[in-house]
């Protein structure tokens, strides 16, 4: 027997027990005649005192024990002194006098100390020597509440009716957006597995499958550049249900959220969430997931200044040309110095915008390097529709429609995290929805999904599709932002076939690629199909908002960097010739260097 107790579970009631304890040396106090151990396992913390009065054979051995040694000890619980009870553990009122120690394994000298101090060690080396890394405090609790949102997320969709299915790791290679990861066959040499970037088609399959409700943690991968928010391979809880319309969905998803955050942070959270357009959301906050713990709503100017007038030419210019003239007023930042400025024009610039004008507002005076090219009235107006006070300083980007929100929607996030407007515990939800169903990619020069190619549009905006006016077409989709993160996306799938082919086909794929590429989903949908939509949210990014971390790779066990490699591991790693030969492949020396 290993243990009758663990180190966390130790009280006031079990004093004179005879137990047994196993556990790491956590921390190690030699006062010659006693030696007093912080023992530590995943349930908490226990002091072992070895007394020679009580075992000098145990005594002896104590000397040579060092942090992390793996102990299982017997011994009998005492009372701890007066004066010496630690408040801040929960076994603190009790000790363990040691009778026996077996020194199950002894440690090397370690790379760092089992501290919460990782603010203090490379990432680079925490994570080749990950298994030390989980055993800190912090580290534990976030695989264990990983471990309670899995558990409520099971506990809650079965209780609504829904099915857990795994879908295939091995599939086939479908064009989704991002590059997939492949796999040789080596039974089908020359042909290819990839790795599912999610499992879109195969849950869809299954609403055809008649399953009505399917939910599954799932594992993903995509192989695209990498950041703190993204891993090749990340986890995500899937839905699809049948017989559904958007509201349906989103209704349960708020259910879900309002019990998760009661569960997993103690927190009470207000549902219905906020619903606001996708082109509200660009329009008042230039971002497709805007954080509304502040406000700064950004303003559009063009129609205002056109009507009005002004003789400064670039704006002139970007309205003839149909482009966005929109503006934001800074609280409090009229005082700022032209330095200050300079950096937020070259901020501005990283997004696109050739410029930035600004104009403060001091009293009933406007200053600024362009002032003299605008009549008052247009003054007034600008004024006005940003909501600008005395002390502001009113920001102004003219460019075009999409240039002009980004810039100013990143500019108004950087200005809000200057002045410390995101206050963190503050939570706020928010719906995206009527995302446009196609964008045109000006680098390729033809209309690709805004999400995927199997989603819905809005039944009025069908006549844009036989007219060619694509921008007009609004999908059923729909986005979940939490405090300026998306936190999960989903859509109205499309269930027939005939409609499916001529979305396709208006994403440049023929009959005959389509037949290629998706045909077991196109015969499915001969079959009966029925209505049905479903979401997607990203599990790790969920539970670093839960911790506060600033990356993922925090609340994943044994995550990639930013290169894509593995330290522990060694991974991706070279392999042998005869693996090579065996799949019928052969590496090209030009390509390797």
């Amino acid at each position: 027997m290993y243990r009758t107790h663990t180190c966390g579970e130790l009280r006031k009631e079990d004093i004179s027990k005879n137990i047994i304890l196993s556990g790491w040396v956590w921390s190690r106090r030699d006062h010659g005649d006693i030696v007093f151990i912080d023992m530590r396992d995943k349930f908490g913390v226990t002091q072992i005192v070895f007394d020679p009065s009580h075992s000098k054979e145990s005594h002896a051995k104590a000397h040579n024990l060092r942090n992390e040694y793996c102990l299982k000890i017997s011994g009998i619980v005492k009372e701890r002194p007066a004066g010496t009870i630690n408040s801040k553990l929960a076994t603190g009122d009790i000790e363990v006098y040691v009778e026996k120690i077996e020194i199950l394994s002894e440690s090397e000298p370690l790379p760092f100390e089992i501290k919460d101090q990782s603010e203090l060690l490379s990432e680079e080396v925490r994570l080749k020597y990950r298994y030390l890394d989980l055993r800190r405090p912090s580290m534990q609790y976030r695989l264990n509440l990983r471990h309670r949102v899995y558990k409520y997320i099971f506990d809650f969709f079965s209780k609504e009716g829904f099915t857990y299915i795994e879908t295939p790791i091995l599939t086939k290679s479908t064009p989704e957006g991002a590059r997939d990861y492949l796999v040789p066959s080596r039974l089908q040499k020359g042909s290819f597995y990839a790795l599912p970037q999610s499992p879109q088609i195969f849950k869809q399959l299954l609403m055809v499958s008649g399953l009505e409700k399917y939910f599954q943690i799932a594992k993903c991968f995509r192989d695209e550049d990498l950041r703190a928010d993204r891993q090749p391979e990340f986890t995500q809880l899937d839905l699809e249900m049948s017989f559904v319309e958007q509201n349906d969905i989103l209704n349960i998803c708020e259910k879900f959220y309002k019990g998760l955050f009661k569960e997993a942070l103690g927190r009470d959270i207000e549902i219905p969430f906020q619903r606001m357009t996708h082109s509200d959301a660009m329009d008042k906050y230039g971002s497709d997931k805007p954080d509304l713990r502040f406000g700064m709503e950004l303003a559009n100017l063009t129609d205002g200044i056109k009507e009005h007038g002004t003789n400064f030419k670039i704006f002139n210019d970007v309205i003839s040309s149909g482009g966005r003239i929109m503006g934001l007023a800074a609280e409090g930042y009229g005082s700022i110095s032209r330095k200050d400025i300079d950096t937020l024009t070259a901020f501005a610039g990283e997004y696109g915008a050739k410029g930035l004008a600004y104009f403060k507002i001091e009293d009933n005076v406007v200053t600024s390097p362009i002032v003299k090219f605008f009549p008052e009235e247009t003054i007034n107006f600008i004024k006005s529709k940003t909501g600008a006070k005395p002390g502001d300083m009113i920001f102004i980007v003219a460019a075009d429609k999409a240039t002009a929100r980004s810039a100013m929607g990143a500019l108004r996030l950087k200005i809000g995290k200057e002045k410390g407007l995101s206050d963190a515990a503050k939570l706020k939800f928010l719906w995206v929805v009527d995302f446009p169903l196609f964008t045109y990619d000006k680098e390729d020069k033809r209309w690709v999904s805004e999400h995927h190619p199997f989603t819905s549009f809005i039944e009025e905006d069908a006549k844009y599709l036989e007219t060619g006016e694509l921008d007009k077409v609004r999908s059923k989709s729909y986005d979940l932002v939490l405090n300026g993160s998306e936190i999960g996306s989903g859509s109205i799938r499309i269930h027939r076939k005939d409609i499916q082919k001529k979305v396709f086909n208006i994403l440049g794929i023929d009959d005959e690629s389509a037949a290629k590429k998706f045909g077991f989903l196109l015969e499915a949908f001969s079959y009966g199909a029925p209505p049905h939509g479903g979401v997607a949210f990203g599990i790790d990014r969920l539970i670093t908002l839960f911790t506060g971390d600033s990356s993922i790779r925090e609340v994943i066990p044994f995550p990639k960097t930013q290169r894509g490699v593995c330290p522990l591991s060694d991974a991706p790693s070279s392999i042998d010739e005869l693996q090579l030969r065996d799949l019928g492949l052969k590496l090209n020396p030009k390509i390797l260097d």
